[in-house]
């Protein structure tokens, strides 16, 4: 806590004006830290600020209740001077009665010897208004320097909370990544389908060429049945007959060579 001037007479005019309290603010006061205080400790502050505060108005009220009687005290003393000669030639003249004379006089008399008391209430309502200034200011300070300190941990807090957020976006963005990743490692897996689908694909063909190298002496055998039949049997062509051939047939006539019927 700094160290404010003048700090330990504040802390004995509060105990002096504030009593069995004024001790307790006072020790609280003196071990007041703004860099450590709570909220509570500054809700107690601005307390013991209008509590002080409150004090200060009333006795500036006390005070110029106090120098008012002193000026109008001093003004009355003053007038009754001046009029004291005038009294004396009325009295001389017999225009005024002794007595009138003796109660003037009495009058003047207590006024200036209440004059110095005046003075005094004066001059300590002035010292209870100043001190109880001093312990507003110091209050003020000290309240003032806690908001300081609160408005700096405040910015603390809000850099921090950034500092949180950027790091956030920062895990985000490499969650987004490693997603990314994740995506290539699922190209690789295509890849690896691709290979199994061909190596399928090639042992589809490898089947294939070992089925048709089993068929081909069933075809062979088929190729060879038609060879046979297509020679037992007379070609199409030759089963139809012209029509010279059969009437030479019917005639009993020898078939000429086909070179000399067309001849």
């Amino acid at each position: 806590m700094s160290n404010l001037n003048g700090w330990g007479l504040t802390a004995r005019l509060i105990s002096k004006h504030f009593g069995a309290l004024g001790n307790r603010v006072s020790e609280a006061i003196a071990n007041f830290d703004p860099e450590t205080a709570t909220e509570a400790d500054r809700d107690r502050l601005a307390d013991n600020l209008r509590s002080a505060a409150q004090k200060l108005a009333a006795a500036r009220a006390a005070f110029d209740k106090e120098a008012g009687d002193v000026v109008k005290l001093r003004q009355l003393i003053a007038t009754d001077e001046q009029a004291a000669g005038t009294l004396a030639e009325r009295l001389a003249s017999g225009k005024i009665a002794e007595s009138t004379i003796t109660l003037f006089c009495d009058e003047l008399e207590a006024n200036k010897a209440r004059l110095p008391q005046e003075l005094q209430e004066e001059a300590d309502a002035r010292q209870y208004m100043n001190e109880l200034q001093t312990i507003v200011d110091a209050l003020s300070k000290q309240l003032s320097e806690f908001d300081a300190q609160a408005k700096k941990a405040m910015q603390a807090l809000a850099s921090a909370r950034a500092q949180q957020d950027l790091q956030q976006l920062r895990a985000d963005r490499q969650a987004q990544l490693a997603g990314l990743q994740g995506m290539r490692g699922q190209s690789s897996a295509l890849a690896a389908l691709t290979r199994r689908a061909d190596t399928i694909r090639n042992d589809a063909e490898g089947l294939r060429i070992v089925t048709d190298i089993g068929q081909k002496p069933l075809a062979q055998a088929a190729e060879l049945e038609a060879i046979r039949k297509s020679v037992s049997q007379p070609a199409l062509g030759n089963e139809s007959e012209s029509a010279l051939a059969r009437l030479q047939r019917l005639s009993g006539q020898p078939a000429e060579p086909l070179a000399l019927a067309k001849s």
